[in-house]
């Protein structure tokens, strides 16, 4: 296989509600991955209309994207943040990679069968088969490594899939194009940190959502420091005192949850937090939370609401990334085309 120069590769929807475990789960690694890799960072707005969407509340939600990029400290000269649909390429690859993903592969995605619930047949099929569209965003920059979540690693291995049999298919014709033995890459998952998954604060089983019916269920990032406080003193926890190991967490899953978001929010280990906490009745720790929340995320929810109330400034960066961003996929695309034998300009 080819070797490709290091590039990271990873988007968000613009659904919305952006909240503490989008922090934790994706946006601090992002902020993390610039300071050791070119990064670029998409608004994937394409996949957000998989499913239907108020185009007035869409404009907004790409800029809330853009915005909490910003102001959780990504720098959008030294690295790429644009939205997906500035950049048509996304869209063209996704068509070849309809044309080389394989339908057994498809069906196997979980995800599909949890979003369309049991009324599949009026799913659409943009939502069937946006894991091609996904495997474009990352491959159309021949991206090499990915952040993502434990609940998107399936798509990652579909992406990989995709890469390796379009490689295969076209080896005579990427190697007559000049492109060695393979022209995409297999991209690597990035899994990191204590808390990838950061569980809902009113039930440490189910994943912390924008759905959840209940705003205690999760700490939105536009919260202002009452609001989180609030939110955590009122968590749910259960009447032991914390455990000293690690062990003692497993089945405790709001104990848990709540010791991984304060080892994540200080980037410290789960046995860090328990060694000085061990012991400590739930009061003392969710003081200490509450402090350390405040402290982390009040400042981003206040740059947010500044860096939305200037859209202007947020659609320019949306246009400076993109226009970035185009001329990297323009190139792959056009050696795609090439390969794969079509005529263009």
């Amino acid at each position: 296989m080819a070797s490709f120069k290091e590039l990271v590769f990873s988007g968000v929807q613009p659904t919305g509600n952006l909240h503490l475990g989008n922090y934790l789960g994706a946006i601090t690694k992002f902020v993390a991955l610039q300071n050791s890799h070119d990064c670029i960072y998409c608004v994937v707005d394409l996949h957000a209309i998989t499913v239907p969407q108020d185009p007035a509340a869409l404009t907004a939600n790409i800029r809330e994207v853009t915005a909490a990029f910003i102001a959780c400290g990504i720098d959008p000269k030294n690295h790429i943040i644009f939205n997906q649909s500035q950049v048509p390429e996304h869209a063209e690859l996704a068509w070849v990679f309809n044309c080389t993903a394989r339908l057994g592969w498809l069906n196997r995605m979980t995800q599909f069968k949890e979003k369309a619930g049991k009324d599949r047949e009026n799913a659409s099929v943009g939502l069937y088969a946006y894991p091609a569209l996904m495997a474009a965003d990352i491959l159309v920059y021949r991206a090499t490594h990915v952040p993502v979540g434990e609940d998107q690693k399936q798509h990652l291995e579909l992406a990989r899939d995709i890469a390796q049999k379009f490689n295969n298919d076209f080896s005579t014709s990427i190697e007559s194009n000049g492109f060695g033995d393979g022209f995409f890459p297999l991209p690597e998952p990035l899994i990191q940190g204590p808390a990838t998954r950061v569980m809902s604060l009113r039930d440490g089983t189910k994943k912390m959502s924008k759905s959840d019916p209940s705003d205690y269920s999760r700490i939105n990032l536009t919260d202002d420091a009452d609001a989180i406080a609030q939110k955590v003193r009122k968590a749910k926890t259960d009447p032991e005192p914390l455990p000293s190991e690690e062990k003692g967490l497993e089945p405790r899953p709001e104990a848990d949850n709540l010791v991984g978001i304060y080892a994540a929010l200080s980037d410290v280990s789960k046995a860090d937090v328990l060694a000085e906490f061990g012991g400590a009745q739930f009061s003392t720790f969710k003081s200490a939370l509450v402090d350390l929340s405040v402290a982390k995320l009040g400042p981003i929810g206040a740059e947010m609401k500044r860096l939305v109330a200037d859209p202007a400034y947020i659609d320019s960066v949306l246009a400076d990334g993109s226009e970035r961003a185009g001329v990297l996929a323009r190139k792959n695309m056009n050696a795609v085309k090439d390969i794969l034998g079509f005529i263009r300009r």
